[in-house]
Parts: structure tokens; C-alpha cells; sequence
């Protein structure tokens, strides 16, 4: 499980960066948005330990494990940035398309590539 985890933090790290360097200013704003959710991810995986099939609900009368329950610190930082995020794409496209109105193109110094 840790492995795919890793795998996938990768793959959003490694397309958000290629998004990033790409000419597009929407490009730009999609390769922010992996980087957030790659961070996002790896922020929550360091709450505790991935476990798959463990029981939600301690039974009554069982003794309790302080170690066998999830950080609740990584988790409130993640479901905040999570709303941050959500609240600078939306500004961000709010941007790109009042610079679009303006200049006619979504490119970053103003001019359209060459074909």
C-alpha cells in the first residue's frame, strides 16, 4: 500500500512540474493544483501508518491504544489546505480569464507560439 502511495505522490509531483514549465498560463494553474494534491497526499500519509481492513470502532470494554489511532494534526492541516486551494484556483482562473479578455491569449508572455 505504501508503495502505490508513493508511486502516485510521484507521478502528481512529476506531472505538475512538467505542467508548471509548460507555456500555458492554464497549464500552469492544472500543474499547481497536482503539486497541491501531491503534497496533500503525502501530508495525510504521515498521520500513521496505511492499513487496510482494520475496524473503524474500538469494541466497549477493549483496552484502548493510543498508538493504534490516526493523527488528527496532518488531517485538519490537509482538509484546510484543500479549501485554500480550492479558493486560489478559483482566483487564478478568475485571473486568466480577465488576462485573456484583455491581451486575446492565454500565453504567458502575451504572444502565440509559432506553429
Amino acid at each position: 500500500m505504501e508503495l502505490v502511495l508513493a508511486l502516485g505522490i510521484g507521478v502528481l509531483t512529476g506531472s505538475g512540474v512538467w505542467l508548471l514549465l509548460r507555456p500555458r498560463t492554464y497549464q500552469v494553474i492544472i500543474g499547481l493544483a497536482l503539486l497541491s494534491y501531491a503534497v496533500n497526499l503525502f501530508i495525510f500519509s504521515m498521520g500513521r501508518q496505511l492499513k487496510v481492513g482494520a475496524a473503524p470502532v474500538v469494541a466497549a470494554g477493549a483496552e484502548i491504544d493510543p498508538l493504534a489511532f490516526a493523527d488528527p494534526v496532518p488531517q485538519a492541516l490537509v482538509l484546510t489546505a484543500i479549501v485554500i486551494g480550492f479558493a486560489t484556483t478559483a482566483l487564478f482562473l478568475v485571473v486568466l480569464l480577465a488576462a485573456r479578455g484583455l491581451t486575446g491569449t492565454d500565453h504567458v508572455d502575451g504572444r502565440e507560439p509559432e506553429r
